[in-house]
């Protein structure tokens, strides 16, 4: 029998703003009751070491995610310094989330190339490897205060992707849709992910129960505001949805009540028990947070 695993919340914050309003903004996620706040990687958006350890010196109890790293960009011997020396700067409060990249804008405008899925997924391994290695090393230096390195989370919906995720990772992150030849995301149905969580429980063998599963959240909204979210995603629908955006389980819909029970629901349904929301959902999600906390929502000050 599957044990649950307790949940953890994060919040991946993707809106470039002054220092101070960064500090405060950290400081808001921590004091609404989450776990983690994530730093997303796209040009135009804030550096994600810098952005991490500035968030650590703000928070007490936080951990720091990258949520994820375009691995890409990143040679890995050099990444595996700036690693080691923010999970120094943080006292060991670094989680590294990696991806394989996928927009291929981003790609052009840094001048590498936006090479197949297959070598994208290949230097995301190497990476992996290399990481490891470096901090087995007792010599290696700067050494980061989690023996081994920080936990390594994997985001991808790929085959590849979560076939190496399966492989390495100790939290594997569903995106909850496929990427577009064209850079754009096609949301992918309640049984689409089914099918994706059953592929990566299989890859992960007797390391199932081990390895935390993660769903990033694209939005938290009440019901009236249903009409404009059909709106706006449009043909990134799946059809067989309708007009019924709450069946999808990278939105969450209704009250705090009925997104609480829809939030148990994934970690009974799929296993989901790392649940992290967009910086735009923070507020929203915060009363069901404190729901799945039993904290009462006027309290919730209280629970950082």
């Amino acid at each position: 029998m599957t044990v649950q695993r307790e949940f953890r919340f994060g919040v991946n914050m993707v809106v470039p703003e002054s220092r101070a309003a960064w500090v405060e903004k950290c400081r808001r996620a921590e004091e609404l009751g989450f776990d983690v706040i994530g730093v997303a990687d796209h040009l135009g958006m804030p550096a994600p070491f810098p952005a991490m350890i500035l968030a650590a010196e703000a928070t007490e109890r936080v951990r720091l995610n990258t949520f994820v790293l375009n691995t890409p960009f990143y040679n890995p011997v050099l990444l595996a310094r700036d690693v080691a020396g923010a999970d120094q700067f943080t006292n060991g409060r670094v989680e590294l989330g990696l991806g394989a990249g996928y927009v291929k804008a981003e790609f052009d405008a840094a001048g590498i190339p936006f090479e197949s899925g297959g070598k994208r997924v290949a230097h995301v391994e190497r990476t992996v490897t290399t990481l490891a290695r470096l901090f087995a090393d007792p010599e290696y230096q700067p050494r980061p205060v989690q023996p081994g390195g920080p936990p390594l989370l994997i985001a991808g919906w790929g085959d590849r992707l979560l076939s190496v995720a399966a492989a390495h990772a100790d939290i594997v992150a569903f995106t909850g849709a496929a990427a577009t030849s064209g850079g754009s995301l096609q949301i992918a149905s309640p049984d689409q992910m089914s099918e994706r969580v059953a592929y990566a429980r299989d890859r992960l063998g007797s390391r199932a129960e081990q390895v935390e599963f993660n769903l990033l959240i694209q939005r938290v909204l009440p019901r009236e505001d249903v009409p404009a979210l059909l709106e706006e995603f449009g043909p990134a629908l799946p059809p067989e949805i309708g007009d019924e955006p709450e069946k999808l389980p990278i939105l969450l819909i209704g009250s705090p009540e009925e997104i609480a029970d829809r939030v148990r629901d994934l970690r009974t349904r799929y296993g989901f028990s790392y649940i992290t929301v967009l910086e735009p959902s923070m507020e929203a999600f915060a009363p069901a947070l404190a729901l799945l906390r039993g904290v009462a929502v006027e309290d919730r000050a209280d629970m950082a």
